[in-house]
């Protein structure tokens, strides 16, 4: 059953628990001129993630799809979206798009260069690359200029069926998270490669006021401040 919660204004986070995995795949939609969701989920999560946003919007009426980088939880349904959603794209960046998206999806995607904005309407969602952060070369995040929301893909990570959002730092749950990664088959979940500190400090630099996870609770309040403490979890654990 999909739990949704408004976290920033018109941004709605859709929340799917797997209990095999312990984790949430949490997904986002931007209700607005030009609906966005980001996170297209799973294909076999589709029926539900269609129903739980079809109790915000018709989703016939989605304009994009974005999401971090290629993997499934981020865009598996990709399709199944464009197929429902005639006018609808994909927005990801040029090397997403070139590599991957334009090969899979069944419409082409709308590029975004880096710090290129899209307009949802009242909304405007600034696109940030970021390579490797959290993984893949064609990662990169969105950050909602309007009321500062960044969406963090993997970034934060923590398992359990936990808030949907807390004000409590969240660099505890994810370093442990990411120390009892360390003798698994994940354990190379996060690359900490040389340019992993300055694509930090710059999102930090956007002063987000709240944080969209993907896994686990979204975060409000000083977002500069959470993305130094993960950058020093990720530093300590990591490198």
């Amino acid at each position: 059953m999909a739990r949704i919660d408004e976290i920033a204004p018109d941004i709605y986070r859709i929340s799917l628990f797997n209990a095999e995995a312990g984790m949430q795949f949490n997904h986002f939609l931007i209700r607005d001129e030009e609906p966005l969701l980001y996170h297209a989920g799973y294909k076999a999560m589709f029926p539900i993630l269609k129903e739980a946003i079809s109790k915000l919007i018709d989703p016939a009426q989605l304009k994009w799809v974005g999401f971090s980088h290629f993997e499934s939880d981020e865009c598996g349904a990709l399709n199944e979206w464009l197929s429902i959603a005639q006018q609808a794209q994909a927005v990801t960046g040029i090397v997403g798009a070139m590599v991957n998206v334009n090969d899979f999806a069944i419409r082409p995607a709308r590029i975004l260069q880096d710090k290129e904005i899209l307009c949802t309407g009242k909304k405007s969602l600034r696109y940030l690359r970021t390579p490797h952060v959290p993984h893949g070369w064609d990662a990169g995040l969105f950050f909602e200029e309007t009321d500062k929301t960044l969406f963090t893909s993997d970034l934060f990570h923590q398992n359990g069926d936990v808030e949907a959002i807390t004000q409590t730092s969240l660099s505890d749950r994810c370093s442990e998270l990411l120390k009892g990664m360390q003798q698994s088959p994940f354990s190379e979940y996060i690359p900490y490669t040389r340019h992993v500190d300055s694509i930090l400090c710059e999102l930090a630099d956007y002063e987000p006021k709240t944080l969209a996870v993907m896994h686990g609770s979204s975060y409000s309040g000083n977002g500069k401040k959470a993305i130094h403490e993960l950058a020093g979890v990720w530093k300590e654990v990591l490198s």
